[in-house]
């Protein structure tokens, strides 16, 4: 397996979610066992040794990946929700994406002081979303020890958005 092969289970689609977007869909490659698989290897093992303690994905796409990932390094997994999907005390965000503004939740308790954080999701665009989450991330205390995506859009520069961050994609596409 390799990046290549990812690349191709990868679907554009045209005008999603509005006019002018080309969503880049992952549902082929999750749906391919051996593709997902070595995804998710790919993204764990470069932060087998940074003592991860808590993983986050981020809604929606990110929980399929940000999952498999925690079991992986051993690590608790922490979902980022959009605002009101939450049940218990929250820390909010605002961020802005490609195609609107948003707000981001997570539980006050699901990341504290000491917690050495990995940030998951399926696609660095902007990087609003994953900005707004490492955000979240240091308020409530945690260290930030990288960002991992499935899919990359560099021509958006979202990693330039990150702070320094490490962070580690798949596929790029320029």
């Amino acid at each position: 397996m390799d990046t290549g092969r990812l690349k191709e289970l990868i679907r554009d689609v045209p005008d999603f979610p509005r006019p002018g977007v080309v969503f880049k869909d992952i549902t082929p490659l999750l749906a391919d066992a051996e593709a997902f698989h070595w995804a998710v290897g790919e993204v764990s093992s470069p932060f087998r040794g940074a003592s991860v303690t808590k993983v986050i994905g981020i809604e929606a796409r990110g929980f399929i990946a940000a999952a498999p990932v925690a079991c992986r390094l051993g690590a608790g997994f922490v979902p980022v929700r959009k605002a009101g999907k939450l049940p218990w005390h929250v820390e909010a965000q605002e961020y802005e994406l490609e195609y609107g503004d948003g707000r981001l939740e997570v539980h006050r308790d699901g990341v504290g002081p000491g917690d050495k954080v990995l940030i998951v999701d399926d696609v660095l665009a902007t990087g609003g979303t994953a900005r707004a989450t490492t955000q979240l991330v240091e308020r409530l205390g945690g260290a930030v020890v990288g960002l991992a995506f499935f899919v990359e859009l560099g021509f958006l520069g979202g990693r330039s958005r990150l702070g320094g961050h490490q962070v580690l994609t798949l596929v790029d596409y320029e």
